[in-house]
């Protein structure tokens, strides 16, 4: 029996809507429904989701509780089967358009890397910043340095490598790569210092955007208002970042390197 009290399978939005859609089939069915403050709050927050709201079933913009669904379900419906397939019908462009975000080339490998890495904390990070990319891109842009700055701070603590408790991301970045020989200086081979390079240098602008766009510091009366592909892009360099400095520090400490 489903907890519908429990918000921990919430992590995700995609849970949230698994969750109440669920909610929606144990009513129509007679089966145990979600408490009327539960449907209330998931149905808000579904609807605030910019992403997903016009995607929803009309039934869900027009039952604000669970009575109100309930009358609306039996009267159009007279069986279990026929109410069950109409809520799942409904809630089907939801789902392919929240599938469709999360089968990009880079998520999956990324998703992958930081799940063995760090499943309980790390993992977290990275989907907030998928969820928001399009919905909040702000959040998603701060959720993205937060992912990289995490994920730098667990390779240190791993290596029992000291930092400031005050370093920012850039610094955060050159201890991590350092100490996994990742720092330019420590090759000579043109093309790969130029790429190690290149990597700092994309670290460096994630803290600078976050900086200028996200929604870590206040602005004054004409803001940067970031737009979904400014989040996107962000998202995807974080994640593309800090799935290097995983593969690296897995290569390192499993053994595979000296």
């Amino acid at each position: 029996m489903m907890d519908f009290d429990d918000q921990d399978d919430e992590r995700t939005l995609k849970e949230k809507v698994e969750k109440f859609q669920m909610g929606l089939i144990c009513r129509a069915t007679g089966e145990t429904q979600l408490d009327d403050h539960v449907f209330i709050r998931l149905r808000q927050e579904l609807l605030q989701e910019v992403a997903i709201a016009n995607r929803l079933p009309d039934f869900v913009r027009r039952c604000r509780n669970n009575d109100q669904f309930w009358q609306f379900i039996k009267a159009k419906f007279p069986s279990y089967a026929e109410r069950r397939k109409y809520i799942w019908d409904g809630f089907a462009p939801t789902f392919e358009h929240l599938e469709a975000q999360h089968r990009g080339v880079a998520i999956p490998p990324i998703s992958e890397a930081l799940q063995t890495f760090d499943p309980a904390h790390v993992t977290d990070i990275w989907q907030k910043a998928l969820d928001r990319r399009l919905s909040d891109p702000d959040g998603a842009i701060t959720a993205a340095r937060t992912l990289l700055e995490t994920v730098c701070k667990h390779v240190l603590d791993d290596a029992g490598e000291t930092y400031p408790s005050n370093a920012d991301l850039p610094k955060l970045w050159l201890l991590a790569a350092t100490r996994l020989n990742l720092a330019p200086s420590q090759h000579q081979e043109e093309t790969f210092k130029a790429i190690l390079g290149g990597c700092q240098t994309i670290v460096n602008g994630l803290g600078t955007i976050r900086n200028k766009i996200g929604d870590a510091h206040g602005q004054g009366r004409n803001p940067i208002r970031p737009q979904p592909r400014h989040a996107e892009l962000a998202v995807n360099l974080a994640g593309t970042m800090a799935s290097f400095l995983v593969s690296t520090w897995k290569e390192k400490y499993e053994g595979k390197i000296g």
